[in-house]
C-alpha cells in the first residue's frame, strides 16, 4: 500500500482523496479549518490542520511516500519554508498543482516550452520545487477548473461583463484533473511539467452563452474589447507521455 498526503482537501483535494482511498491508498489530508476535520475523518482521510503561512512543523503529515499539493496559495515565503520541511521528510515524490495562468495571452497556442509571465508567483513556486534535488516533482498546470458545484453558468453574474468574448476557452473538468493525477502515479512519471486542458476551445462567447442556456439562466453580458487577446493551451505533451484521453473533451456538453 502506498501512502499519499494531500495538501488542501477542498474542491479538488477532497474528491481526489476519496478516489485514492478507493484505489487502496492510505491517505492523509490537510485543511486550514478545524471545522472540516470531522468531515474528512468520516471519509477515511487521516486529517491535519496545515497552513504553510504559519511556519509550523508537520512531521506526521509529511510522513508519506507521495505528496500532492492542491492549494491555491501564492505565498512564496510559505512555500520556501514548507519545502525545507519536505526535504527533511520521507517524501520522495511531489505533484504540484499549478495553473496555465502562468502563460501570457499573446495570440498563439501555448506549450510547456513557451515563455511564462515574468515575476508570476506561481512561476517562482514552480521553480522552487523544480530545482530541489531532495525529491522529484511533477508540475501540473491546470486550465480553468469546473465540475461539481463549480459550474460556469454561475460565473460573471449580476450583469458583470465577460471580457474577450472572441477569445478562446481553456478549461478542464475536475474528473480529468483527478484521473490525470492517478495516471501520473500509476506511470511513475516524475520530474516533468504538463499542461492539462481540454482539447476543445470554443470562443468565450459560445461557451458562456451555452452554459447559461444549460442552466436556464439569463444571457451573459460581454465586453466589447477592441484589443483582441487570447491563448490556447496545448495538452499534447500530457496526452502523448501518459497516453491520456480526456473524459470531458466537449465543453459544450457540460
Amino acid at each position: 500500500m502506498k501512502n499519499v498526503s494531500i495538501l488542501g482537501c477542498g474542491w479538488l483535494g477532497k474528491p481526489l482523496a476519496v478516489s485514492l482511498l478507493e484505489e487502496g491508498f492510505f491517505v492523509k489530508g490537510s485543511t486550514t479549518s478545524s471545522d472540516k476535520i470531522d468531515e474528512l475523518e468520516s471519509l477515511g482521510i487521516e486529517s491535519y490542520i496545515v497552513n504553510i503561512s504559519d511556519f509550523e512543523e508537520y512531521d506526521d503529515f509529511l510522513t508519506t511516500d507521495i505528496l500532492i499539493i492542491a492549494i491555491t496559495s501564492k505565498d512564496v515565503d510559505g512555500f520556501e519554508n514548507f519545502i525545507s520541511q519536505i526535504q527533511n521528510s520521507p517524501v520522495q515524490k511531489v505533484i504540484l498543482v499549478s495553473s496555465t495562468s502562468v502563460y501570457p495571452r499573446i495570440n498563439k497556442v501555448m506549450t510547456e516550452d513557451d515563455a511564462v509571465v515574468k515575476n508570476h508567483p506561481l512561476v517562482t513556486i514552480e521553480n522552487l520545487f523544480r530545482e530541489n534535488t531532495f525529491f522529484e516533482t511533477t508540475i501540473l498546470r491546470f486550465a480553468g477548473l469546473f465540475g461539481g458545484e463549480r459550474h460556469p453558468a454561475n460565473w460573471f453574474k449580476n450583469g458583470k461583463k465577460i471580457p474577450q468574448p472572441k477569445g478562446f476557452v481553456n478549461m478542464i473538468h475536475r474528473e480529468d484533473c483527478i484521473e490525470i493525477m492517478h495516471t501520473i502515479i500509476a506511470h511513475n512519471c516524475w520530474n516533468i511539467t504538463f499542461n492539462a486542458c481540454s482539447n476543445h476551445h470554443p470562443t468565450r462567447e459560445m461557451f458562456y452563452v451555452n452554459a447559461r442556456i444549460i442552466k436556464d439562466l439569463e444571457a451573459p453580458v460581454f465586453e466589447e474589447n477592441e484589443d483582441f487577446q487570447w491563448k490556447i493551451i496545448s495538452s499534447e505533451k500530457l496526452q502523448h507521455v501518459l497516453n491520456y484521453e480526456f473524459i470531458h473533451d466537449n465543453l459544450l456538453k457540460i
